[in-house]
């Protein structure tokens, strides 16, 4: 079948933004007077689980203190307003490839997705750093955060933004970093470019019909 469509992930695809995460969650840790600070090393083993609700619940319990739910909900919206305001005083670029890619798409006339674990004020943040405008202006179709049931390595979030976009996996490609986003890819039937970011660099994606280290030399006629 014709490609008709790009669904991308956004931390760690669209740019290297793993780094601000992981400021913003220890900024708000230091606000809230918590004795966490996560190291690269800590937070590059956090990012096997997805979400960040999901994740301060993770290491909660295995440091054995920390707080309750609904206060890491409040906290997680609080890391979201961090992150954005990191993101506003600039220096982050686009991966190698990611904008020409876009523009390319468009041109050709496909459609364009955003399947991510993020919530959708990270994604909004993301937009206006790269391309300045709102995200609902460059993605036809954005799946993010908590509208789905399970997170990735689950395929919910892509198989919502195929519902959206109101196709079949056979005419979309994805585009992950990770081996989790991989899978969830895999999962509703996608198939799927791989290009390992600096926080995903460890670990196998041998599983991916394909995988780069950026999308600097792909063109829509290499897609699997």
């Amino acid at each position: 079948m014709a490609l008709k469509a790009l669904i991308f992930d956004v931390d760690g695809t669209l740019a290297e933004t793993e780094e601000a995460h992981r400021q913003a969650f220890n900024a708000t840790f230091a606000a809230h007077g918590l004795d966490w600070c996560w190291s690269v090393a800590d937070y590059t083993r956090l990012l096997k689980v997805t979400g960040g609700k999901e994740r301060m619940a993770a290491h909660r319990a295995a440091v054995g203190h920390g707080p309750d739910d609904a206060t890491i909900a409040a906290m997680h919206k609080e890391k979201t307003a961090a992150y954005a305001a990191i993101l506003a005083r600039g220096g982050l670029q686009p991966r190698p490839g990611v904008l020409r890619l876009v523009e390319q798409a468009r041109a050709a006339g496909l459609r364009l997705a955003i399947a991510t674990t993020t919530s959708p004020g990270n994604v909004e943040a993301l937009s206006a750093c790269l391309w300045g405008k709102p995200a609902d202006q460059v993605f036809d179709v954005i799946a993010a955060g908590d509208m789905v049931q399970a997170k990735k390595p689950a395929p919910d979030v892509y198989l919502l933004a195929l519902e959206r976009l109101g196709l079949p996996p056979g005419q979309a490609l994805a585009f992950e970093d990770t081996l989790n986003g991989i899978r969830a890819a895999q999962g509703a039937g996608l198939k799927v470019v791989a290009t390992p970011s600096l926080y995903s660099a460890d670990e196998d994606h041998a599983a991916a019909d394909l995988c780069l280290p950026d999308l600097s030399g792909f063109a829509l006629s290499d897609a699997p």
